[in-house]
């Protein structure tokens, strides 16, 4: 199975996801990471841009590290939101009172577990496919 993780890199060392990347990969993920596998070199942005949306559109799930600051984070997962990819938080701010990216995240992972379970044929009804569980 295929993932993409999301973490910052411009200012970050490899080495903060390096335990992560080895861990998926040891569960069987094959992961593209960015700080690995997408060619940094680049003036604007643009072509890391252009090939994170490739790998991410490759990929089977999306897990994330998101520091709440990493604006290369946030153009990820919002190209994994548009694509409709199922994202897997390793790590994530806490949530905020009221509308926030960290809730809209919170409530789209949160979804993605419905989805899963509603698809599983185990539990769906009309009724509370919106409720919070």
């Amino acid at each position: 199975m295929k993932t993409f993780l999301i973490c910052p890199v411009r200012g970050h060392d490899a080495t903060e996801t390096e335990n992560i990347v080895k861990k998926l990969e040891n569960d069987g993920y094959k992961v593209h990471w960015p700080p690995r596998d997408t060619n940094q070199n680049d003036d604007t942005g643009y072509k890391i841009c252009k090939q994170n949306l490739m790998a991410i559109m490759m990929s089977n799930v999306v897990h994330f590290v998101w520091n709440g600051e990493s604006q290369g984070c946030l153009f990820d997962l919002g190209m994994a939101f548009a694509l409709g990819k199922k994202v897997i938080p390793i790590s994530m701010p806490d949530k905020t009172d009221g509308k926030s990216f960290q809730n809209m995240v919170t409530e789209w992972v949160r979804l993605n577990d419905l989805d899963r379970i509603i698809n599983s044929g185990r539990y769906c009804t009309s009724s509370n496919l919106w409720e919070d569980k």
